[in-house]
């Protein structure tokens, strides 16, 4: 057993304190990971296939088949240890795997006698509001049992998802609820009440007694997923309510709970209100205010039977006139047109990160490190919000961006005039003569993000028992993103960060816009990740 002084970490083979056993021919290095991959989705198209039939008896076999075979506890160390970003996070033991020796031991050792699950460490980060969310951080075998179960739960619960339940489901995204709100709302007269509801604390306070009646999945081990208690200040505290935030199959857990609202909606208050739902987050549109009032009162019992209920200051009844903020976007019908754009909150959020990157922690870079720290920043946010009405509100971020570094080299330069100042660090490219760029990089241009409408996911499709659909999504996506590489408009602005889609498929236009600043002859390497 090793320990990392800096970090008060200790680094060990396995669960406990036993030494690696001596490994024969097989390694963590030797595991065929195509078939590993394979081998696991074989078996959860079963489950999810059995699950649509009805077939709970056959779900349970195959789930204790996937949770005792190898290639599927390799997969569940595989994401804790070298895919999650948390991989360099440890629990209340201080344990981490490291080692290909660590993680093969981890495999074998995952899954085997009867589970007992530690306390979780507990931190607070904080929200939006000013307020402080707890996040509780499992060990790393904790957080592989997790991982395994999710995988043979997670089928079961894309067989009985919600049609238009898109929040930590396989192939789905936030701009596909857009578009389904779009689709809801955007004809005349089609649905103009609007319920925003918030579900007050939901992974803190669901109930545990209604999960572990419901809950298609090994009851004792399920138990000490939710009973284990955290770890905070020196204090060992019980969890009677919750799931975990910070866990993996914590997600799982809350779709199940609250999966059946838009049935029971359309069965019990009317067919032509819609109810689109992001995890906790959920909008009901109706035509008439007496529909969405009887909403609200007719899901308030679903919610307290699972111990929920709605967060008073954040559920309104609004007129879709009047608008609202859901994911990020503000919804509004102007003159009878649906406009969907990035909401004022987030605009604010953005430019404040960027006054901070800037003005704060900025002034003692160097313009490369300026532009490698703003150009993700940028590109992320502009990504998200491309499939709305955002051209305008990319201008003005740009302009704001361009205000932002003449204070910049203002402040790092107070002796020299504006004209010494744009000739240091701004550039002419094209015909552009503000470009903020050195010989190896330049700053990227919001504006010249096109706006492309997203293509929704069909609603019903289950990515277990159709693989092939998302799998051509995805190639559809890809193959977008490499033709605009190649043409004028450059890959990064539809691709975001490190290549990641984040699920958006785009609807190429007839004609490419012309974006000078994304192409690939001036987006050097090092511009984004």
């Amino acid at each position: 057993m090793q320990e990392d002084e800096g970090l008060n970490v200790t680094i060990a083979p396995a669960r406990g304190e036993r030494s690696a056993r001596k490994l024969d021919n097989s390694s963590w290095e030797t595991i065929d990971w195509k078939e590993a991959e394979k081998q696991t989705s074989r078996l959860q198209r079963k489950i999810s296939k059995a699950r649509k039939d009805g077939d709970t008896n056959r779900v349970k076999q195959l789930q204790h088949l996937l949770t005792v075979s190898f290639y599927p506890r390799a997969m569940a160390v595989r994401r804790v240890s070298q895919d999650n970003k948390g991989k360099h996070t440890p629990g209340v033991d201080g344990v981490l795997w490291t080692t290909s020796e660590q993680k093969y031991e981890a495999v074998l050792d995952l899954n085997k006698g009867r589970y007992r699950a530690q306390p979780l460490r507990r931190v607070y980060i904080p929200k939006k509001s000013g307020k402080l969310r707890p996040l509780s951080i499992p060990t790393m075998y904790d957080r592989a049992m997790q991982a395994l179960y999710a995988m043979a739960l997670d089928p079961v619960q894309e067989a009985t998802a919600d049609p238009n339940s898109y929040g930590f489901r396989i192939g789905r995204c936030c701009q596909d609820a857009c578009e389904e709100i779009f689709k809801c709302t955007s004809r005349k007269n089609q649905n103009p009440w609007v319920l925003d509801a918030d579900i007050r604390g939901c992974f803190d306070n669901i109930s545990h007694q209604w999960l572990l009646d419901n809950v298609s999945m090994d009851k004792q081990v399920l138990k000490e997923f939710l009973k284990a208690g955290y770890v905070f200040e020196g204090g060992l505290f019980p969890t009677e309510n919750g799931t975990p935030q910070g866990g993996v199959i914590s997600p799982i857990l809350a779709n199940i709970a609250l999966n059946g609202m838009e049935k029971l909606v359309k069965e019990k208050v009317s067919k032509k209100a819609c109810l689109t739902r992001y995890a906790d987050d959920l909008v009901v549109t109706a035509p008439t205010k007496e529909l969405v009032e009887e909403s609200k009162e007719v899901l308030a019992p679903f919610l307290a039977e699972r111990g929920l209920e709605y967060s008073e200051e954040k559920t309104r009844i609004v007129h879709i006139t009047d608008g609202f903020d859901f994911l990020g976007w503000n919804f509004r019908k102007i003159r009878g047109k649906m406009i969907i754009q990035p909401s004022k909150e987030s605009v604010k959020s953005l430019k404040e990160k960027l006054h901070k990157a800037i003005l704060e922690t900025g002034i003692a870079m160097n313009q490369d490190d300026l532009i490698w720290r703003l150009n993700p920043i940028i590109l992320g946010w502009g990504s998200y919000h491309r499939t709305t009405c955002a051209k305008i509100i990319f201008h003005d971020i740009d302009h704001y961006v361009v205000q932002s570094l003449i204070k910049w080299a203002k402040k790092r330069h107070p002796t020299k005039g504006l004209k010494w100042q744009h000739e240091r660090y701004w550039r002419r490219i094209g015909k552009r003569k503000w470009v903020f760029a050195t010989e190896k990089y330049h700053l990227l241009v919001l504006a010249d993000l096109p706006i492309r409408r997203h293509v929704k996911v069909r609603s019903f499709e289950n990515p277990y028992l159709n693989p092939g659909y998302f799998k051509d999504r995805r190639k559809h996506t890809m193959r977008l993103c490499k033709n605009q590489a190649t043409s004028r408009t450059g890959c990064q602005g539809l691709s975001g960060l490190r290549g990641n889609t984040h699920g958006h498929v785009l609807r190429r236009g007839r004609r490419g816009d012309p974006l000078p600043l994304f192409n690939k002859k001036y987006v050097k390497e090092g511009t984004t990740s």
